[in-house]
């Protein structure tokens, strides 16, 4: 279980760092007290997390976990190509 743990940790760890939301929480901080920036931005991932952790505990019970892979996969494919195409414009 503590395997897993750290395992998923280093994966979103990782994941977030140096994304959209790491940098939205920096420009709060700059004109936001850190405690209230920490708080909220939290709060935000939790809640998230939770909803991310909920939906994709119920998909599984309904989809079979390499379509839920292969899907996942596709979706951060299409976004990451948006973003690319969105950078050319």
């Amino acid at each position: 279980m503590l395997t897993q743990f750290f395992k998923i940790f280093i994966a979103v760890f990782l994941a977030e760092l140096g994304d959209k939301t790491q940098l939205a929480v920096l420009g709060f901080a700059a004109s936001v007290k850190p405690g209230i920036v920490f708080a909220a931005a939290s709060t935000a991932l939790v809640v998230i997390t939770a909803i991310g952790a909920i939906v994709g505990a119920t998909a599984g019970k309904f989809v079979p976990q390499k379509i839920v892979n292969i899907s996942a996969g596709i979706l951060f494919v299409a976004i990451g190509a948006l973003y690319i195409i969105k950078g050319f414009k």
